[in-house]
């Protein structure tokens, strides 16, 4: 807002008169401005004093020459300098807004006393009241400027120090502990002693959870977009998970030591990979409860040539006939030799479930006494499950 000119400009023999009563007026606001706000108290820092002083003359002197001259050009940088201190200084800007009423206080109270012995009218002291607050505004708003261009620069070095941080932890091999450290420190960010990595699926590609607690690193740019979050069997960490991928495509890999993190973003992705085929649920998923699925579909050509050795004695029989036999033998392996259990299980009935077993008895014969060859059944049988599951 321009100062009127037709109101406020005053004559320059006036204006010198108060320009030399700048140092005084500037030592007044210096004093008011330590004694009353706790963050610029520092009597014994002499530079910061003269950074304060240089500050408060420059306001005073601009304003003078606006109303000397209220068409001349009014540069703001010098208060969005400012600005930008206070945001380094880790401040908001109550502080330096504060400071700014106590200086126009000051200049008001100044002017009040000077007004008649320079020959003041009343109408020209009011006006140069009005002139003084919206002079006082438009340096808020210039600090106010810079305040939030720092703020937004800060943002910034800080998110890419943590992406960097991410790309290091999920190195292979990973970095080395002390290159880690140091950049943790520069982003602000605390040295967990285990993490898990959430993979998302790549058409969230581009979502960003608003929930999501500041110490979980975020990869939403990388090559498989993901998520690093410390402690995550810590209180709370499930659940501020699930709230925050409601509704999407995910995988939690498993808990492990923060050098590990590439290794359980692995896991998360295999998890991924295989809900997208359907052997695994959709939604939000963790590794920690699908690790034996996940371990049967890690090397597929060897579980497929184990299943042909294991599973040669169904081959002969209809499909329909090896689905229901390989069905009951699964859930005899998995939860018990009675047949009644078996027949729960499965909502058939007990006679069904001995028929079957029979059956299985003389097309496997001694094998089925085997302990190992039981785990290799069990492993084929889980695997056949899952791909009939997904249709394939």
């Amino acid at each position: 807002m321009a100062i009127r000119s037709d109101t406020t400009r005053i004559p320059a023999g006036i204006v010198r008169t108060l320009r030399t009563g700048i140092g005084r007026v500037s030592e007044e606001v210096i004093e008011e401005i330590q004694a009353r706000i706790p963050e610029y108290s520092r009597p014994s820092d002499t530079i910061y004093i003269k950074v304060i002083r240089s500050a408060v003359e420059q306001a005073v002197d601009g304003f003078l020459d606006r109303v000397e001259d209220p068409s001349a050009a009014w540069n703001p940088e010098p208060f969005r300098m400012i600005g930008r201190g206070e945001a380094a200084e880790g401040r908001n800007l109550e502080p330096l807004q504060a400071a700014m009423r106590l200086g126009a206080r000051v200049g008001w109270r100044r002017l009040t006393e000077l007004a008649e012995p320079l020959g003041l009218s009343p109408q020209s002291l009011y006006d140069l009241g009005e002139a003084i607050f919206v002079y006082l505004d438009q340096l808020a708003d210039a600090a106010a400027e810079g305040f939030d261009e720092a703020r937004a620069h800060a943002a910034g070095e800080m998110e890419r120090r943590r992406e960097r941080l991410l790309d290091l932890l999920l190195s292979r091999p990973p970095a080395g502990p002390q290159a880690i450290a140091d950049l943790a420190k520069a982003a602000g960010w605390r040295l967990p002693k285990t993490v898990a990595c959430v993979a998302l699926d790549d058409q969230h590609a581009a979502f960003r959870a608003p929930s999501l607690p500041p110490d979980v690193l975020t990869g939403h740019d990388r090559p498989i977009p993901c998520l690093l979050v410390p402690d995550p069997n810590g209180p709370g960490q499930a659940q501020m998970l699930a709230a925050a991928l409601r509704g999407r495509l995910a995988a939690v890999g498993p808990a492990v030591p923060l050098p590990a993190a590439a290794t359980s973003l692995r896991w998360a992705c295999e998890a991924l990979g295989l809900s997208r085929r359907g052997v695994l649920p959709r939604g939000l998923l963790r590794c920690a409860d699908h690790m034996a699925t996940l371990i049967v579909f890690k090397d597929e050509e060897l579980v497929g040539a184990l299943a042909e050795a294991r599973l040669a004695p169904l081959a002969h029989l209809r499909p329909a006939q090896q689905d229901r036999l390989a069905e009951t033998l699964l859930a005899w392996l998995r939860h018990g030799r009675g047949a009644g259990e078996v027949a729960a299980r499965l909502h058939v009935h007990p006679q069904t479930v001995r028929y079957r077993l029979r059956q299985l008895e003389e097309l496997y014969g001694d094998q089925l006494a085997d302990p190992d060859i039981r785990f290799e059944l069990e492993i084929v049988l889980r695997a056949r499950q899952a791909a009939l599951t997904t249709g394939r």
